[in-house]
């Protein structure tokens, strides 16, 4: 996640990039919006509709030909292991090459994977293990991209809560349009269509960052070091960091649970099951009120700036048990979307407040590489939680075990605010308060 180097000053020690623009002077960087922060925006939104374009059309194509909800989930799940596998060595080499050419070259091979998917779904040569390797390139080249994201929004704004929230809003509006286009072109097309459509966004996201001019951080930030043993050294150094922040450790500890129990099973058999239940067009229905939900969310979190971020966001996130509790009970499509825009506020706040604190209360020379390890906690047991909802399902039927998934979103949000480290941790700009 973007970050900044010490409270107050942001980008403070981050390294200077090969490529990268002459530094700013202090002051010189916008709150918010500019033209490079525009682009990026620009590049977060694109992206951000094409992968919410990609569940319906995996649910739908895998479906059409012949396979079940367990292979959904395990496509899904080859992408997801392939990032988490993989996203802490991207933080290393984003400390040592140009962020911005490693976002590019990720986005251009996504862009020749989907390209292919869509080639396979037109010509009705769909096999599952095909799909998946597809989708396992996707992660690797996630990999590389993701831990580059960490440390551009500092560099383009100086207010990052508000830069963080003028992000979700527009990936939140991506999601909103994304499935219910997704549908459209489902339903009119094929899902080839959406992959097609899914590759473009690539290429779209690939040229907004090109016309980037990404400032570098100051002068005398440290060199990186070179040979294997230096990577290896760097690695070490990130996980030392990671250790030493118990309210950094501590969510990702309890985000593991979620990932097994709540967002990985969710994903594939929501998909599965609306779309088996109500159709393509439905499914994109609901999803559409779950980014419309996380666009309200978004909006929160660019007004409300609370002292102590991790409680409140862990209180917000409480709604997202309404995602999956609605679809699991049965109800009815109008009330699985109401479901669905509560979780997606919920949900929305909490990531607003996580990215801040991790990008204002971690050092920006260590940031890129600690966000890969907190994106590698964080999603580590995703894949485990698809690759199981397929089976889980059979056993205790789908139903069930989203409601399940639902009880346990609970338990998760009381995790966090049960631990003192969270749930007390102070934003890094607040005002200190003089002792009476």
């Amino acid at each position: 996640m973007p970050g900044a180097g010490t409270p107050g000053k942001p980008g403070a020690g981050v390294l200077r990039k090969v490529g990268d623009a002459p530094a700013r002077k202090a002051g010189d960087a916008p709150a918010v919006w500019s033209r490079d922060f525009g682009l990026f925006f620009a590049a977060r939104a694109v992206a951000r509709l094409g992968d919410t374009m990609l569940p319906v059309a995996l649910a739908a194509g895998l479906l059409q030909h012949g396979y079940g909800a367990g292979a959904v989930g395990l496509a899904m799940a080859a992408t997801a292991a392939a990032f988490a596998g993989l996203v802490v060595f991207g933080g290393v080499i984003a400390d040592r090459f140009s962020t911005r050419r490693l976002m590019i070259g990720a986005d251009l091979v996504r862009l020749g994977t989907q390209a292919l998917a869509a080639a396979l779904f037109f010509a009705d040569h769909v096999v599952l293990w095909e799909i998946c390797a597809i989708g396992f390139a996707n992660g690797v080249a996630g990999a590389v991209f993701q831990p580059g994201v960490a440390s551009t929004v500092p560099r383009l704004a100086t207010d990052i809560q508000g830069a963080n929230g003028a992000i979700r809003i527009a990936e939140s509006a991506a999601q909103l349009a994304g499935p219910a286009l997704a549908g459209l072109l489902v339903g009119f097309a094929s899902p080839g269509g959406v992959f097609a459509a899914h590759a473009a966004t690539y290429a779209i996201s690939a040229l907004c960052l090109l016309l980037i001019r990404l400032p570098p951080l100051p002068p005398g930030a440290r060199t990186p070091r070179r040979g294997s043993r230096a990577f290896r050294a760097d690695l070490v150094e990130g996980w030392r960091e990671f250790r030493a922040r118990t309210w950094l450790w501590a969510v990702i500890a309890v985000w593991c649970l979620y990932m097994i129990a709540v967002w990985g099973p969710s994903v594939p058999l929501v998909a599965a099951e609306v779309v088996q239940q109500h159709g393509p067009r439905a499914y994109g229905l609901i999803n559409s009120a779950l980014g419309a939900g996380t666009v309200v969310g978004g909006l929160i979190a660019l007004r409300l700036r609370p002292r102590r971020m991790l409680r409140a966001g862990a209180i917000a996130l409480f709604g997202f048990a309404a995602f999956p509790a609605s679809v699991g009970a049965g109800l009815g499509v109008p009330a699985m979307a109401a479901g669905a825009a509560v979780a997606g506020a919920g949900l929305s706040f909490w990531g607003v407040m996580w990215a801040t604190s991790v990008q204002t209360q971690v050092p920006a020379d260590v940031l890129n590489r600690i966000h890969a390890y907190d994106v590698a906690g964080s999603l580590a047991m995703m894949p485990v939680g698809q690759a199981l909802a397929g089976p889980a399902a059979s056993v205790l039927g789908t139903d069930h075990v989203l409601l399940a998934s639902g009880a346990v979103s609970l338990v998760v949000c009381g995790a966090l605010l049960a631990v003192p480290a969270i749930r007390d941790l102070v934003r890094a700009d607040a005002p200190r308060r003089e002792p009476s």
